[in-house]
Order: C-alpha cells, then sequence, then structure tokens
C-alpha cells in the first residue's frame, strides 16, 4: 500500500470539533428509520399493520439513501481524508476470524492508510450487555489488541484504547440518557433482536440503554464518520438525535457535536465451516490466529454438497459458494474464475484451494501476530498509551459539555 502522511498531532487533542466535508452537505435524516418511527407514536392500535409497513418502506429507503451518501463520502475520503475522524470496534468475547478481516477490518486498515484517523475502541464494559460474566476479560482484551495489530492498525497513527479506561466517556452518558426517551429506544429494531439472542433470562438497563452507549462511544471523540452494516443504522441514527438534540438545547447558536455519517460496508458475508453464519460461539470460524495446519483441519471438515462441478451460485449451493468467495478475496479475483479453474475436481481440490489461499493470505498477519505475541509488555504499553491519548479527548470533550450545560463549576 501507498504510505500516507499521518493525522496532525492536533487532531488528536480534541480540543476543537472535527469539521465535515467542506461543501457536504450532511446526509438526510432518511438515513435511519426515527421519522418513521416518530410518526409511528401518533398511529392508534388499529393502524398497528399500516405502521409496521410504513417502518419496512422506510427502513428500505433508508438504507438506499445511506449507500448512495457512502458512495459520496467514499469519493470524499480520497479527496480529503484529514476531514475525517472514525470510531470503529469490537466487543472482546474472544479471538476475531475471517468474517471479522473480511467485514470490518480490512476496512479499518484501508481507511488509516488513506489518511482518516481511527479511534478503535475495545468495548470492554458492553460484554456484560447480553452475559451475566465477562469470561477472561483481561485475555480476550489482549488478544483483541494483538489481531488488530497484526492487521495492521498502527498505534502510531490509530488510537487504540478500552471503554472502562476512559470514564469521562461514561459521564456522557448521563446527559445523552436525558435527550431520548423510553419509546424510542423500546423501538429501535437492532436492540429488540439483541435482546431476542440475549444470553440473559432477564433485560438489564445496560442492554436496554445500549444505543446510548453507542452514541458516548462515537461522540466523545467527535468521529464524524462510522463504518457500519445496514443493520447498525438504527444505533447510528440515535446518535445522529442525540448529536442534534444537544447541540439543539444546548449549543447556543453553534455545534458541539458533528452529526456523524455512516460508511456502509459492501462487506461480503461468508459462511461458517459448518454453512450457517460465522460466529466465535459456534466454533465454525477460522481465527486470525489459527495455524497453517489448524487451517486446514477446519477447512477440510467445511460443509459443501454432493455436486461434483464447482460453480458459484449464492442462492442455489451457499455453502460452495462462500468457500469460493473466501478464496477469491485472497486471491484477488473473483469466485468465478475460482471456480472455472477447479472445474470437475469436487470438493476436495476447492478445499485444498481455499487452504492454500488463506494459508498464503494470513502468513504475513500470522507473523506480525506472533512478533507482538512474544512481548506482552509492548502489549499493554499500546494500549496504555491509547488509553491516555483516548482520555485527553474524552476530558476536553466533557469539559465542553459542561460548559455548555453551564456546569462548569
Amino acid at each position: 500500500m501507498n504510505t500516507h502522511p499521518q493525522t496532525a498531532p492536533a487532531a488528536r487533542t480534541g480540543t476543537a470539533a472535527v469539521p465535515g466535508p467542506a461543501g457536504a452537505p450532511e446526509a438526510s435524516d432518511a438515513l435511519g428509520a426515527s421519522a418513521a418511527l416518530g410518526a409511528s407514536d401518533a398511529l392508534g392500535a388499529s393502524d398497528a399493520l399500516g405502521a409496521s409497513a410504513a417502518l419496512g418502506a422506510s427502513a428500505a429507503l433508508g438504507a438506499s439513501a445511506a449507500r448512495i451518501r457512502s458512495a459520496e463520502l467514499e469519493k470524499l475520503i480520497v479527496e480529503a481524508p484529514g476531514r475525517f475522524r472514525v470510531l470503529t470496534g469490537d466487543r472482546p468475547t474472544g479471538r476475531l476470524h475471517l468474517g471479522h478481516y473480511f467485514g470490518t477490518l480490512h476496512n479499518r486498515v484501508r481507511l488509516q492508510n488513506l489518511g482518516v484517523e481511527l479511534f478503535v475502541i475495545v468495548a470492554d464494559y458492553q460484554v456484560l450487555t447480553d452475559r451475566d460474566v465477562a469470561d477472561d476479560l483481561k485475555g480476550h482484551v489482549e488478544e483483541l489488541v494483538l489481531d488488530h495489530l497484526a492487521i495492521g492498525v498502527d498505534p502510531e497513527r490509530s488510537t487504540i484504547f478500552t471503554h472502562s479506561a476512559v470514564p469521562a466517556l461514561n459521564q456522557l452518558m448521563l446527559p445523552f440518557l436525558s435527550l431520548v426517551s423510553v419509546a424510542e429506544l423500546n423501538r429501535n429494531p437492532t436492540v429488540k433482536d439483541e435482546i431476542a439472542h440475549s444470553r440473559q433470562s432477564a433485560v438489564s438497563g445496560l442492554m436496554f440503554t445500549y444505543p446510548v452507549h453507542q452514541a458516548a462511544d462515537i461522540l466523545f471523540c467527535k468521529a464524524n464518520l462510522v463504518p457500519v452494516g445496514q443493520d447498525q443504522l438504527p444505533h447510528l441514527e440515535i446518535t445522529r438525535t442525540i448529536a442534534r438534540r444537544f447541540n439543539d438545547r444546548y449549543g447556543q447558536g453553534g455545534s458541539v457535536f458533528p452529526r456523524p455519517e455512516a460508511l456502509l460496508s459492501s462487506a461480503p458475508l461468508l459462511l461458517g465451516t459448518d454453512g450457517t453464519k460465522m460466529s466465535k460461539s459456534r466454533g465454525n470460524a477460522i481465527t486470525l490466529a489459527a495455524g497453517a495446519d489448524e487451517t486446514a483441519r477446519l477447512l477440510k471438515g467445511a460443509k459443501t454438497d454432493s455436486e461434483r462441478h464447482i460453480t458459484y451460485d449464492p442462492a442455489g449451493r451457499p455453502e460452495v459458494a462462500s468457500l469460493l468467495l473466501l478464496a477469491a478475496l485472497c486471491q484477488g479475483r473473483t469466485p468465478e474464475e475460482v471456480a472455472g479453474d477447479i472445474g470437475s475436481a469436487g470438493a476436495a481440490a476447492l478445499k485444498k484451494t481455499v487452504t492454500e489461499a488463506v494459508n498464503e493470505y494470513l502468513a504475513p498477519i500470522r507473523a506480525r501476530r506472533a512478533e507482538y505475541a512474544r512481548d506482552r509488555a509492548q502489549i499493554r504499553r499500546i494500549l496504555r498509551e491509547g488509553n491516555e491519548r483516548a482520555n485527553a479527548v474524552a476530558d476536553a470533550t466533557l469539559a465542553e459539555v459542561r460548559a455548555a450545560m453551564n456546569g462548569d463549576y
């Protein structure tokens, strides 16, 4: 990749708002479904079916608008990357895998290398949103940092930090909670889905207020760009709503917070080795830390079908198609080209091709990971320095919020 200049040190202070792209109007609230959600409050119970249809239509329109805006943002990023600050991250619940890599991690490194300022949050507190106990949290945090360093996140250009180490970030939660209603949180479709799949016997307040936690994560550093999947648009819309309401209520004609925009991911969906969604908890994923032999073993047991001739047919042959896609991503080719090379050689040849492609692609990542893993003190130092930078930004933002609310006494 080309070497790009680092973000100017002043951008890390957090003492000034990050400006939006010059001459680029902010995306409409149609990005999310909040307008339709608000309108549905006025409907009676007898209109429930109509409201549901309206919400579905609004969500589709919002996703379409987000895709169009994301294409515009990609052009602006190339033209002026220094105008953007990105907040992204993961919960430390286990090692990251190829689904994570091709879904989000690769894009984080791309944005960093283009010159965008990147904040990566290790969302340790949020582990408790859907489980009662955070198992081996310290170990998972270090593994998550290792994975990011291995793929090329540069701690000299990007800030990696833990949620729990930034007290000011959590203090922002209180005024932010006052800016949203229980009804708005209750109708968030992403929260509903997360509650349905929660490991807890009862819904905790932490789970219910999860979108506001994310708003604090994003707005503490005044991020103006957030890479998300389509299913995360409702969460981001809550963040945009909180930013707008805070500015309207306390901004005194100015803007304390930017209204962050969605950079929709066009990431492909990779299935796990069992043909279902790739997941840390299902044991069907190939982690970035897996060795060449383990990768070969996992792929040898991957689900395919009985048809010998290999074709790329995502609808009719999803398991075969996912393996072809994985090989293609690693080789920089199309799945159809990979399938054409294999032809009628069957599933064994397909798995051999995928194994060789994955192991070759991951070799440098695994080498960097092993090098970093030999010095755990360095991992902790990188995290400590990232926490210090994040705290400086969060403290400045909290001071600005207090001043805006006449609470700086």
